[in-house]
């Protein structure tokens, strides 16, 4: 069975939300963040920090591709993973995307003062970085989710589109 791979703004609940879905359908979770993170042993903050983001975006492909490879996941992806078409690409290979399409609003409300959030501590930027990302989720996605919902919900739904 393909994979269900998640994307969506930060705040948009693709974690949560994967997590939640992952146990509704007896699947397995992938937060590719976190397999960077692992492989790495630093985090994404100081990958960009050391390395810059070419060189995050380079082992972000790699993990596209490999998470491609793995069978019947619910995979989470980055907020900025499919705005990259070779990332799209490679994910597709693997199964189908869903974005999880949230309101800037409820994202703010979720995210509220977080510190762990450095593209949410001005936020016209991430609005402005919001707007950008939009008709790319938009143009990867194979279904849209409306984000708004508690991510029971949100998990639900999503699940009896794959069923």
């Amino acid at each position: 069975m393909n994979n269900i791979i998640l994307c969506g703004f930060m705040g948009s609940g693709k974690t949560i939300v994967g997590g939640e879905l992952a146990k509704i359908m007896g699947r397995k979770f992938v937060d590719t963040d976190e397999l960077i993170e692992s492989e790495q042993g630093v985090a994404i903050k100081a990958i960009f920090a050391t390395h810059g983001e070419d060189y995050f975006r380079d082992l972000e492909w790699e993990c596209c591709k490999n998470v491609a490879l793995l069978k019947n996941c619910i995979v989470s992806t980055g907020g900025g993973a499919v705005t990259f078409e070779r990332n799209v690409e490679a994910l597709k290979q693997g199964g189908k995307i869903v974005f999880l399409d949230a309101d800037f609003e409820v994202i703010c409300e979720r995210i509220g003062n977080s510190k762990t959030r450095p593209l949410f501590q001005d936020k016209e930027k991430a609005k402005a970085l919001y707007d950008e990302r939009k008709s790319k989720y938009l143009r990867a996605a194979d279904f849209v989710i409306n984000g708004n919902m508690s991510a029971r919900k949100t998990a639900l739904e999503i699940a009896s589109i794959f069923k």
